[in-house]
């Protein structure tokens, strides 16, 4: 069976799912870095590149391969998800953001080959590759990400990007739809 039927098979059953239901499908699918090697590409000068896999109006299902650098800090919109390492160690640092202010970093989590994380709705993080053999993640999202903001901790600003750009500054203005200036802590 092919990679795009067995994820339709899957995920096609999903509607409006739980944190447990998005959970045991991605269990179910059971995909492994072998299978998935054909859609990863260069990250370009990028913390990683992203190819969709999957996408209805309830769930998107997306392969990434991180390069060395990490990612903005950033939330995933109004949506809530799990991230499987496939391949590495992700290094997972959560923050807390409140009020127009610039998020704060609360902790940092190391999630190994073959581990499972949840990220919740409007949880901001960032992640990064934390073994110089690469990390390739797998996510699955409910519903498809949208309104994702990602934070410049230098600028003291926030954006709302497109949902063609990925957690980082965005290069293109028209990736840019909202900024938002933020305060710092007192």
């Amino acid at each position: 069976m092919t990679l795009k039927l067995q994820a339709k098979n899957v995920l096609d059953e999903l509607q409006n799912p739980s944190r447990q239901e998005m959970k045991e499908a991605l269990e179910e699918l059971n995909l492994s870095i072998d299978e998935l090697m054909p859609f990863l590409q260069s990250s370009s000068g990028k913390p990683y590149y992203r190819k969709l896999l999957y996408k209805s109006e309830d769930v998107e299902l997306l392969v990434m391969n991180w390069s060395d650098l990490e990612c903005a800090p950033h939330d995933h919109g109004n949506s809530h998800g799990w991230i499987y390492v496939l391949n590495g160690t992700s290094i997972n640092s959560v923050y807390e953001a409140k009020n127009n202010k610039l998020p704060k970093e609360l902790f940092k989590e190391y999630h190994h080959q073959g581990q499972l994380f949840f990220a919740p709705k409007k949880g901001v993080h960032k992640m990064q590759a934390g073994t110089p053999e690469g990390l390739v993640t797998l996510h699955l999202y409910s519903p498809p990400i949208s309104g994702m903001k990602v934070y410049d901790l230098e600028k003291c600003a926030a954006c709302i990007v497109s949902d063609d750009c990925g957690a980082w500054w965005p290069d293109e203005q028209r990736q840019q739809l909202k900024e938002i200036k933020l305060k710092k802590e007192a």
